[in-house]
């Protein structure tokens, strides 16, 4: 190892260049993953025994209110709630931190049917009692301020006009995976609201969500409940909460795709990089060791070091690179919050990072220990250079 340090300070400057450089694409490749994981949060979050019903033409069209008593009723469906997307502008619309997921709900059921988001039952009560109060996510209070009784102001876009909420209940995430920066609040409010500014407006649900018995149930449920509304004006569309979730990502598969070959290409320059390296400071110790040859250094034990050599290069730059990752990964999410709700670096990603680094350390050393190994004496002795 004493040789193997001396030869990489040798050449201080050129090393520390190659193990920035492989910092560099192991940063690269471990953001990369970190991003695309973040965008499949939804999806790995799912629970294995919800629902979601909409307007099978399109998420934006809305389901007349009745149709809960009706899915209520179909065989498997253990519970019921409903929601409806409400938009809205908050502060600066150009301010990526302004934007978040609000939803009008039915405040009976929807937090039984999502018991991931947890809400201290006086703050659920409080919510409960109070037509205008709203329920927001941790990570939401703490990027804006908001505390419980603070009023949040908003003008409508959807629902047009302007809107205030009052803070009464601040839930947490009970996993890791879960979405800690939406709001909800009272459906109700929204209903009487819309009636009192837009007489004649109908008001109705933009998706149900269904708990069932049983995963098994899920595609029997879906067919029952869709054959049952084939023929009227609203035409529904149920799945699995993992399968709704998955289509907001097919939206954006050809950039995630992308990200995933860059990932890969990433690899390939890592490999590029150190290659170049241990190939030119072997050429330049040719002669050195075809000296130790004569000394009785076997070619493994020269080749052992030109591999130590490729290794601790290789090593060193992809540590330093996924220690790096860290802090960029929490830049992304403080400046896109709303876009990266759940955003961490995996540890499967950390072992690939460095796997990664360790492959590129020892295919890039494989061509240069052969030459070593197989090298005359004679023949090493009369390089120059």
């Amino acid at each position: 190892m004493k040789l193997v340090f001396k030869n990489l300070f040798r050449h201080r400057l050129r090393t520390a260049l190659t193990i920035l450089g492989i910092a560099a694409a192991v940063m690269g490749f471990a953001l990369i993953r970190t991003i695309v994981g973040a965008w499949n949060a939804g999806v790995t979050g799912a629970a294995s025994n919800r629902m979601i019903t909409q307007h099978r033409v399109s998420l934006i069209f809305p389901i007349p209110l009745p149709y809960r008593n009706d899915i209520a009723k179909v065989p498997g469906v253990t519970g019921v709630s409903w929601g409806n997307w409400f938009g809205g502008v908050f502060g600066d619309p150009n301010d990526f931190k302004n934007f978040w997921p609000r939803f009008a709900v039915d405040p009976d059921t929807y937090f039984d049917l999502y018991p991931e988001f947890q809400v201290p039952p006086d703050q659920l009560a409080a919510f409960k009692k109070e037509r205008n109060a709203c329920i927001i996510g941790r990570k939401l209070a703490q990027q804006h301020g908001f505390k419980l009784g603070d009023v949040i102001t908003m003008e409508g876009d959807i629902y047009p006009g302007s809107w205030q909420w009052v803070v009464r209940g601040i839930y947490t995430g009970r996993d890791p995976s879960t979405d800690e920066t939406q709001m909800f609040f009272q459906f109700a409010y929204l209903y009487e609201q819309v009636r009192a500014r837009e007489p004649g407006r109908p008001v109705d649900a933009g998706f149900y969500v269904l708990r069932v018995g049983s995963p098994d149930a899920m595609a029997r449920v879906a067919a029952a409940i869709d054959t049952q509304f084939v023929n009227s004006r609203a035409p529904t569309k149920t799945e699995s909460e993992r399968e709704f979730q998955q289509s907001f990502v097919q939206m954006s598969s050809a950039i995630i795709t992308s990200l995933q070959v860059i990932s890969v290409v990433i690899v390939g320059i890592i490999l590029l990089v150190l290659a170049n390296t241990i190939i030119m400071s072997v050429r330049e110790r040719t002669r050195e060791y075809a000296v130790l040859k004569t000394l009785g250094f076997s070619g493994r034990h020269l080749g052992a070091l030109v591999l130590g050599e490729a290794l601790v290069i290789s090593l060193s730059g992809g540590v330093l690179g996924l220690l790096l990752t860290f802090p960029m990964v929490q830049g992304f999410a403080k400046a896109l919050p709303t876009f990266f709700p759940v955003i961490s670096v995996a540890p499967l990603t950390m072992a690939l990072g460095l796997g990664a680094a360790l492959l590129a350390g020892l295919a890039a050393a494989a061509v240069p220990v052969n030459r070593v190994v197989r090298m005359p004496i004679v023949l090493g002795l009369r390089t120059v250079g």
